[in-house]
């Protein structure tokens, strides 16, 4: 999909989703798995990465 590396950086790195309600959120891996970034929308700490199509 992604034709050159700047690109599929600025679009895959450090996005994750939410997985109740899918709101994207940017943020540190390390973060995300210590479970210190919550969703904005639902109060939640389970994420996923963001899938390439």
């Amino acid at each position: 999909m992604v034709k050159f590396p700047e690109a599929d950086k600025r679009l895959f790195k450090n996005i994750f989703v939410c997985k109740k309600c899918k709101t994207k959120i940017k943020a540190q891996p390390l973060k995300v798995l210590a479970d210190k970034i919550t969703c904005k929308k639902c109060g939640r700490h389970v994420f996923r990465p963001l899938r390439k199509k």
